[in-house]
């Protein structure tokens, strides 16, 4: 399926982990996604993986793989991430249970938008609420 064809997202953000396996566990436990692809080399190190949620994407690896996108990247994240969620209380309530460490409680913001701010277990940030930015037809 190629970009922007009904299913596959136009763009999605792409992470590195020093503990790839547990991002994923915490991702897909805590958060809700879907592991839908998993590459690892011969020793297990996660060379890349996907994780679904809605009609979103987030691409994962392990760092210290020396790639060249590594290296690209540099020391970077964290990084903060939005995900538009129908339920943020429910959302809420299966991180809390998974003992995610919430950085900004569930709010009702100015804008409308119903939300709360998680830290992973490497620092990035995840937020989850009914905020849906709208994409302009082309």
């Amino acid at each position: 399926m190629t970009a922007g064809t009904a299913g596959a997202p136009t763009f999605c953000p792409a992470l590195q982990y020093r503990d790839a396996k547990a991002a994923i566990k915490q991702l897909t436990e805590a958060f809700g996604f879907t592991r839908t692809a998993l590459y690892e080399s011969e020793d297990g190190t996660v060379l890349h993986a996907e994780l679904s949620f809605g009609n979103g994407v987030v691409m994962l690896g392990s760092k210290g793989n020396g790639s060249p996108y590594e290296k690209a990247l540099g020391a970077g994240g964290p990084v903060g991430v939005y995900v538009t969620v129908a339920d943020p209380d429910a959302h809420h309530r299966r991180a809390e249970q998974a003992g995610v460490e919430t950085v900004l409680p569930l709010t009702d913001q100015d804008y409308g938008s119903r939300e709360y701010t998680a830290r992973d277990l490497e620092g990035n940030l995840w937020t989850f609420g009914t905020y849906a930015p709208a994409v302009p037809k082309a």
